[in-house]
């Protein structure tokens, strides 16, 4: 075998290494994304054998630069027969840049890719009113789908009191922009956007119907979350105008209500479920959340009553899918930015995360029927 052709096949080895390197982003192989712009094996004098490697990010200051660095780094390294690896670290010229963007949006038609005929189901966590706990059951939810194999995205729709962020313990995770795509911060297996990352996080969102309705049109259209299994949507309490968008632009949704057990939370909660039917939505179930709370000695304390989940459920004829307890731990790790449904260390578990995963398994079990979607079918 000639150098030239040990170089050759040393080249391959290298690029093949490199495509199991994954962009954290786009979680795409980078050299499926054109992000390897060369590679060239050569002996120093002493007969070491080095590989140079052109990475190009998509975009300059690239919040991923240094891991995806250290990764290429890693692969080529493992690869037999290489003894030195340099990489040259540059930024993608546009005309390649546009051509990936063309690519990461195949042929979809115009606007967002969450239709009837998709197979991502699109899930909405709502509720009649605020605290009951929606955006704590919907972020550990999203989560709790994550640990189950599926591919998820997780948008923050509640834009005047978004929390999500803080509940996954991304506060501070901003969205990259590659052209006019955005990419997610992704965090537990879930991609994640809210209003939150592009607003001060101590100032007020005053906006009126037709800055929210784009908002939530932006965040369907413009967002890149990938081929997603499940996109679940944190509704803003209530039956104000981003649920009307919501219901127009997802007629499909699944919906999920949260209430608790209380009469008063139970009366308000039905409305924003007969909203979401009014659409096209279909109610799948209630969430009873901040049941009793149990005591040291085993007894439970109904400090929010009881019955209201049951109530909800009978009069939109759903079942209850889970009722999930008063729980400190739940508390906690929503202030902490740790979802309840990461198991800790010590292996001891919570009721609520126990809950909240059951939650997860039906809604998986409960799958998506075929009603109103076209089959890619032609009949003979």
């Amino acid at each position: 075998m000639t150098d030239d052709t040990a170089a050759s096949a040393l080249e391959q080895r290298v690029l093949a290494a490199l495509g199991r390197v994954i962009d954290p982003e786009i979680r795409r192989p980078v050299t499926e994304l054109d992000m390897i712009d060369g590679v060239q094996i050569s002996a120093d004098p002493s007969g070491a054998t080095r590989a140079d490697v052109r990475l190009r990010l998509t975009i300059v200051g690239c919040p991923a630069a240094d891991r995806i660095e250290s990764d290429v780094r890693t692969a080529v390294s493992s690869v037999d027969g290489i003894d030195d690896v340099a990489v040259e670290v540059g930024v993608m010229d546009r005309a390649t840049r546009d051509a990936l963007i063309d690519r990461l949006r195949g042929d979809r038609p115009r606007g967002h890719p969450f239709t009837p005929d998709a197979l991502t189901r699109v899930i909405a966590v709502t509720s009649g009113k605020g605290g009951v706990g929606k955006s704590t059951v919907t972020a550990n939810l999203a989560v709790a789908l994550a640990q189950r194999g599926l591919r998820v995205g997780l948008m923050d729709a509640d834009v005047f009191g978004f929390s999500i962020p803080g509940i996954l313990g991304i506060p501070d995770a901003k969205p990259t922009r590659v052209g006019e795509m955005i990419m997610p911060p992704r965090v537990h297996g879930v991609a994640v956007i809210s209003i939150g990352m592009f607003v001060d996080p101590h100032t007020s969102v005053s906006w009126r119907g037709p800055m929210l309705h784009r908002t939530v049109e932006q965040f369907l259209t413009d967002v890149y979350f990938g081929d997603l299994d499940a996109l679940v949507i944190d509704m803003p309490p209530g039956t104000g105008d981003v649920a009307i968008s919501i219901g127009q632009l997802l007629p499909h949704a699944e919906v999920l209500v949260v209430t608790t057990p209380q009469k008063a939370a139970a009366d308000v909660a039905e409305r924003s479920a007969l909203v979401a039917r009014q659409t096209g939505q279909t109610v799948i179930g209630v969430v009873e959340n901040m049941t009793g709370y149990v005591q040291p000695d085993g007894s439970v304390l109904e400090l929010f009553g009881a019955g209201g989940g049951d109530e909800t459920a009978a009069r939109l004829n759903v079942n209850v899918l889970a009722r999930v307890p008063l729980s400190l731990a739940l508390r906690e790790g929503g202030d902490a930015g740790v979802p309840i449904v990461l198991r800790n260390s010590s292996g001891a578990d919570d009721a609520a995360a126990q809950a909240i995963r059951e939650l997860a398994d039906r809604v998986v079990e409960r799958g998506r029927g075929l009603a109103g979607r076209s089959l890619t079918v032609t009949p003979r």
